[in-house]
């Protein structure tokens, strides 16, 4: 018989009051708490409140819009609009439904990170001792490191689902499926505060949701975005010093040391112990081409099928797109975790890509994004997209 305090996996907390107990309670999680992510995905997003159902009049009108999107993207871009044989269908849902599904389709990425993150570093050569309470605490430490994780990323999710309009706010993959997430409460709010027509917001927005949704459902285009991106999130270097070693060097003595403290709260380097990793640097140009790629097409079908259907569209173009470059801090920082880089440059890259493919091969030329995983373009060409024609032999 075991005597009292024996722990039959040789931890070295058993027998150690409270200790013991939290660390069985951790073991066997995994790299990610997802019971805290859950949670706290949730209590950030709703404010801890409860929150009211969709009004069923916005879910019909909603619907509504998503046939008249649908009809005008396939005609635009001859995609193939169904998923798995089903039409494209607009789920409004609430910020903490928003969180609860977007943390679940997220969840390979997650994982990947927190694996990458879980690595530990070679054991020192060091000859000098090690302190045995000093490696006790290190341990315990890994086993505290995915509830942390998953709270962590929890917060995050919970953040964007409090200004996310739609699943495609980030231009990720989803799991394949026709639902296409939007939220009704963010749309309406940001029409009130920009005093734009919310109906016609509406509209825009499900265009814009229903075109990443055909265009991230292309089989080499899903496939080459979600293979780049977990590549990203898995090729973290963890280093336990890095929390110190940026806050030792933050200048404290700045005006506002509190924004110098959120600023460096909000890099991934401080808040989670990570460091980019060369193959992350070399991997860079390839996923901001991707990514530049996917919003440059989107923008150009969006704006072609909202020049007929919105009579404000441009208005509601700049809007948008001022506030998809200028997110908060909890923006940022899921976006340095995925690789991604929604800024200016990226959106002009993109937008100067398919402009320049348009122009010297029209629509047909365009197209061609769509055949295979060969006509994707190489970083040097999403400048130059004369090379990239040349290299399809359509130059004209």
């Amino acid at each position: 018989m075991d005597e009292p305090g024996d722990d039959p996996t040789g931890s070295p907390f058993a027998g150690i009051p409270f200790l013991g107990d939290i660390a069985k309670a951790l073991s066997g999680q995994g790299p990610l708490s997802w019971d805290a992510a859950r949670q706290f995905a949730a209590m950030t997003a709703t404010d801890g409140r409860a929150e009211a159902n969709v009004d069923p009049s916005v879910r019909f009108a909603l619907g509504e819009l998503a046939r008249l999107a649908e009809m005008h993207v396939a005609s635009i871009t001859g995609l193939d609009t169904t998923v798995a044989g089903r039409a494209p269908q607009i789920v409004p849902v609430t910020p903490g439904l928003w969180a609860d599904r977007t943390l679940e389709a997220y969840r390979p990425l997650f994982t990947e990170l927190a694996s990458s993150l879980g690595q530990r570093a070679a054991p020192s050569t060091d000859d000098d001792p090690v302190d045995p309470a000093m490696a006790i605490f290190a341990q315990f430490g890994g086993l505290v490191q995915p509830m942390m994780l998953g709270m962590a990323v929890g917060s995050m999710v919970g953040h964007l689902a409090k200004r996310a309009f739609g699943q495609y706010d980030l231009p990720i993959p989803r799991p394949a499926g026709p639902e296409i997430l939007v939220v009704p409460s963010a749309i309406d709010r940001f029409a009130d505060d920009w005093s734009l027509p919310v109906d016609e917001l509406r509209l825009w927005v499900v265009l814009q949701e229903v075109t990443a949704h055909c265009l991230l459902n292309v089989p080499h285009i899903r496939a080459a975005l979600t293979h780049t991106v977990r590549l990203h999130v898995g090729g973290f270097q963890p280093d336990s010093g890095a929390v110190f070693g940026r806050i030792s060097d933050m200048d404290l003595g700045d005006s506002n040391p509190m924004t110098a403290l959120q600023a460096a709260f909000s890099d991934p380097e401080v808040l989670l112990g990570a460091v980019r990793s060369p193959a992350q640097a070399a991997l860079a140009p390839r996923l901001d081409t991707l990514v530049s790629v996917v919003i440059g097409y989107v923008d150009h079908v969006v704006d072609m099928a909202a020049a007929r259907l919105v009579p404000t569209s441009s208005r509601l173009a700049e809007a948008v797109r001022r506030r998809r470059i200028e997110g908060s801090a909890q923006d940022v920082f899921v976006e340095q975790l995925l690789g991604l880089r929604l800024t200016t440059h990226a959106v002009q890259r993109g937008r100067a890509f398919v402009d320049g493919v348009v122009e010297r091969a029209g629509e047909e030329g365009l197209a061609l994004l769509l055949t295979s995983a060969d006509a994707l373009p190489t970083p040097n060409e999403l400048d130059a997209p004369g090379l990239w024609l040349a290299r399809l032999d359509l130059n004209r």
